[in-house]
């Protein structure tokens, strides 16, 4: 549905992507795990194109269509939605502003069912639709960035760490909704996250990022299986403690 050929994206003099490829299967969920400043966000602003003159090499289709050399306002028209890293919502607007701007791209008549489809999954936006934006907690303002996105009726929603700052309860919750988004309404995601444990429960194939490329790619079963991936993105230490022995920190085999 949506292929990512041989990126590199530069950040001034900085390579931020070096060669990086990956293919979003229609109506799954693929997560990207990485730690900060692995070129996660880059990789999901590249696709939008949201940074100028980017990717500086290969390309990236949507089905047939080329979208790498396109405005963001067209690729958002041709049925793509990002959830950007800290929300981003509309501090002086009301949740209900909030929601109707992110269906702008839409008919009045859809707009509706789309208002009552967020309210559905978010009741508590419906609660405080009146309110400003600004005054949600963090928890409610990561729903309205992705009820805001869903009045897009997007066919592929990019989320950007939509786990950051939050309590765990709260990151439960919200993994819930976009696997039952994906589930009951067939949207691709791509979901970028920190949270190698909650990604790897959520999605049906992943990639690890580090340095600007991908180190890693398979199902969420693969890559709880690695051992690196175990120790190094879940915490799971493989090496046996023995009282009186130094532990070493092993280096990762992929580099």
């Amino acid at each position: 549905m949506l292929q990512v050929k041989n990126i590199e994206t530069l950040y001034g003099l900085v390579m931020a992507l070096r060669g990086v490829s990956l293919e979003l299967a229609e109506h799954k969920i693929t997560a990207i795990l990485g730690s900060n400043g692995a070129g996660k966000s880059t990789l999901c602003k590249t696709v939008m194109g949201m940074l100028e003159d980017q990717p500086d090499k290969g390309t990236i289709w949507l089905d047939d269509t080329r979208i790498d050399k396109k405005d963001t306002e067209d690729i958002v028209n041709l049925g793509l939605a990002y959830v950007p890293e800290g929300r981003e919502v509309f501090e002086e607007l009301t949740v209900l502003e909030n929601l109707q701007m992110g269906g702008y791209t839409r008919k009045a008549s859809q707009t509706r069912e789309d208002l009552k489809r967020v309210y559905e999954l978010f009741p508590r936006l419906k609660e405080r639709q009146k309110q400003l934006a600004g005054h949600l907690s963090g928890g409610e303002q990561q729903m309205l960035a992705i009820g805001r996105a869903l009045m897009m009726h997007p066919r592929i929603m990019l989320l950007d760490e939509p786990s950051l700052g939050l309590s765990p309860l709260l990151v439960k919750e919200i993994f819930s909704t976009i696997k039952r988004v994906n589930a009951e309404d067939g949207t691709t995601i791509l979901l970028v996250e920190q949270n190698a444990a909650m990604a790897l429960k959520s999605c049906d194939y992943g990639y690890v990022m580090e340095n600007g490329r991908f180190v890693l790619a398979g199902t969420p079963e693969e890559l709880m299986a690695d051992e690196d991936v175990r120790e190094f993105y879940l915490g799971i230490r493989s090496e046996v403690s023995v009282k009186g022995y130094q532990r070493y920190k092993r280096k990762k085999r992929w580099r």
